[in-house]
């Protein structure tokens, strides 16, 4: 290996390039590689979602989600778990493939069963919805819309239809239908005493409907040497012209529908409440979806909320709540932070240990060439920047180092020794080829069990270990080649340095530094006798130390990733089952007053309430909240920076609200974007399922468990 040392030293110019390449395209990688806060977890998920207007739960699980379910465990390759829920009128089927599965090929196969099975399925029911994401798809922002003036019937529609198809237009985002509101609905209120005294029904009115409000193409007409577009008036442009529409004669006398009816435009009853800091509002989720980086699409949507606004009412308000990327964006910062400051110490000490301005330039610049380089390779292999990758990176900021200053330190020592600097270089490089190549391996070796991790923590920690092995293979490269040439520019015979460096204050402070650790080098030496010469003692204390400090793992706690605080608290609240949805919001209420109490208001930024279910498919598919009715809603609390720790405040709540609520059941759930990914779009990091053929001897053993689990 020390011959690539020698073309180094007869071709300088070309390894001097190679650096300046890797500060070129280094940094170029790093501004174009996706920026997130965990490495893409690519486990797909294929969701169908299956709708019958007013079919109880008990039959869509039945009658539609069994025979859908069996179906594709026949016809469709590559599943891992299937898993599905049925709600009044809703039924979600959400497909867990293998890693290693071609979506395309899957997505076609769903999609051809889905038509096939619809004959033994309801009549009438339409083919389902299919929809593709992967299992850490999650809410990164949430835009509210609310105004004094505007309906809220006005909102969803103005949400659903205007701004949802362009935000939609952003790289990576998913966005459900809106939350909360009313959704607007043309209709007719028949007058029961008009139609009585005019004999007419209900049915009537709806077949008077149906004949006449059609939309028939009438083709074009040539007339002279034009052809115009011919258009039939049997549908009105404006919804109150249905008035007008005849229902049928009686005694010459022609009834209109304004005669027995009055049309309108109103909405159904409302199922789904949205408040935001208490007042009626819309909610549109942005969820991330696909391999795009979550900064990207928070920036594409905040970057098109400002075009949206020219086009929407004045009086409508577009908040954003629920910021992901600020979290996001500090954890990355914190590491890279992190990173920088262990460079900076590791550079101190070596120029502490060396005493050598020059050697410690020639260290100092190893350390970004080859962290650019596992950058570069990193954005080859299609990984992104994130907490994983740069935490590896910063983990081998104090090995990398290793490389360059063993090289330099040897050819300092032969410079020593009265040789030239091309000889010492030569010489150097030489003597520890053989155990830096053995203690790249050892390093690297230590990571390559996490290349037969599986699951989520494979996805997690093999970018990690990727980021250590490609900068440690870079740093043992450029102590080989770059180190080198630079040591050849800057370091001079030992005389020459020695002559010039005696009575420089480096020279000075360096002394003092080696006269204080002498010093402690000499304790040390003392305190290694004193053991050495009373080993059976020594060995019997340090063993006893090691046994008691066991004693202390029960207090530990167990956790597959640190706990993180992001200033969110998401509270599921459940009052007694069949409650009605506007009873839910008066609980609410209450509920809000007492987290307004116990949360100062200079730490609270906001608190959003989603109450009931969507009344779409869509966004029930991408919940994970546990909510199956009106009696359900979500609580999240915003906190402004520099709040107490969330922690403290959940504490207090999970024993506050149970007691100021008897009647309510209180979930505190994920709100975090570490820990709703970590879940793996369960609602809870611990998810029991029971499964049998016996669904009320099922029921009553989850609930005995489910006492068990309470204790």
């Amino acid at each position: 290996m020390y011959e690539i040392v020698k073309l180094a030293l007869k071709r300088p110019y070309t390894f001097t390039v190679l650096a300046l390449l890797i500060l070129i395209f280094g940094p170029l990688a790093a501004l174009r590689m996706p920026t997130d806060i965990f490495p893409d977890i690519r486990i797909p998920v294929i969701s169908a979602v299956w709708t019958y207007t007013g079919m109880q739960p008990e039959d869509m699980a039945g009658r539609v989600i069994y025979a859908y379910e069996r179906s594709l465990s026949s016809t469709v390759n590559d599943i891992e778990h299937i898993e599905s829920q049925s709600l009044p009128g809703y039924g979600i089927v959400k497909i867990f493939f293998q890693p290693s599965v071609d979506i395309r090929t899957a997505t076609a196969q769903v999609t051809s069963i889905s038509q096939t099975v619809l004959k033994q399925l309801p009549p009438g029911i339409t083919p389902p919805l299919i929809l593709n994401y992967n299992a850490a798809t999650v809410p990164i922002l949430q835009l509210a819309l609310s105004s004094q003036k505007i309906p809220e019937q006005k909102l969803f529609d103005l949400g659903q239809n205007f701004i949802r198809p362009q935000l939609a237009t952003v790289a990576g985002s998913a966005i459900p239908s809106p939350y909360g509101g009313k959704v607007r609905q043309i209709q007719i209120d028949l007058d029961p005493q008009a139609m009585q005294s005019k004999g007419l029904s209900p049915a009537d009115v709806s077949a008077a409907l149906a004949r006449q409000n059609l939309i028939i193409p009438a083709g074009t007409q040539k007339i002279g040497k034009f052809e115009y577009n011919i258009k039939i008036n049997d549908s009105p442009d404006e919804f109150d012209k249905l008035n007008n529409l005849p229902i049928k004669q009686a005694n010459g006398t022609t009834i209109f529908i304004r005669d027995v009816a009055h049309v309108r435009d109103g909405f159904p009853p409302q199922i789904n409440v949205v408040r935001v800091d208490g007042v009626r509002s819309v909610l549109m989720t942005v969820l991330k979806n696909g391999a795009a980086s979550t900064l990207d699409i928070i920036a594409g949507i905040k970057k098109m909320v400002p075009k949206l606004k020219e086009t929407l009412p004045s009086d409508l308000r577009l908040d954003a709540v629920g910021d992901q990327s600020l979290f996001v964006k500090a954890a990355v910062s914190g590491v890279i932070h992190e990173g920088i400051i262990a460079a900076a110490l590791t550079s101190l000490m070596i120029l502490l240990v060396l005493g050598s301005g020059r050697s410690t330039i020639i260290i100092t610049a190893s350390i970004p060439l080859a962290v650019l380089s596992s950058i570069a390779a990193l954005s080859a292999m299609g990984e992104t920047l994130n907490v994983m990758t740069l935490g590896g990176l910063a983990l081998a900021v104090g090995i990398l180092v290793d490389d360059a200053t063993v090289t330099i330190e040897n050819i300092n020592w032969h410079l020593e020794q009265g040789k030239p600097v091309e000889t010492a270089i030569i010489d150097g490089a030489k003597q520890i080829v053989a155990p830096a190549l053995v203690s790249l391996l050892s390093i690297c070796i230590v990571f390559i069990p996490m290349f037969f991790l599986t699951g989520v923590s494979r996805y997690l920690f093999v970018p990690m270990a990727e980021a250590v092995v490609f900068a440690m293979v870079s740093s043992f490269i450029l102590s080989r080649t770059f180190v080198p040439t630079a040591a050849n520019f800057l370091l001079k015979p030992h005389d020459e340095v020695a002559l010039h460096a005696s009575q420089s204050r480096l020279a000075r402070f360096q002394r003092r530094f080696e006269h204080v650790f002498a010093g402690f080098r000499e304790k040390y030496r003392v305190l290694l006798e004193l053991v050495m010469g009373n080993r059976k003692l020594f060995v019997i204390g340090f063993m006893s130390a090691v046994m008691l400090s066991f004693l202390l793992v029960p207090f530990l706690g167990r956790n597959f990733f640190p706990a993180v605080d992001a200033g969110q608290i998401k509270i599921h609240v459940r009052a007694q089952v069949g409650t009605r949805v506007e009873e839910t919001a008066s609980l609410f209420d209450k509920i809000e007053n007492v987290i307004r109490q116990q949360i100062p208001k200079a730490e609270l930024e906001s608190i959003v309430d989603n109450i009931g279910l969507s009344v779409s498919g869509i966004n029930q598919s991408y919940s994970n909240t546990g909510t199956i009715g009106p009696q359900d809603g979500d609580i999240l609390i915003s906190l402004r920076e520099g709040h107490a720790p969330s922690g403290n405040y959940v504490k207090v709540f999970r024993s506050l609200l149970p007691e100021k609520f008897p009647g309510a059941s209180f979930a505190f759930l994920p709100a975090d974007i570490v820990s709703q990914i970590l879940n793996f779009g369960a609602p809870a990091p611990i998810d029991i399922q029971i499964k049998g053929p016996n669904h009320d001897a099922n029921l009553a053993y989850i609930k005995n468990m489910l006492r068990r689990v309470e204790h």
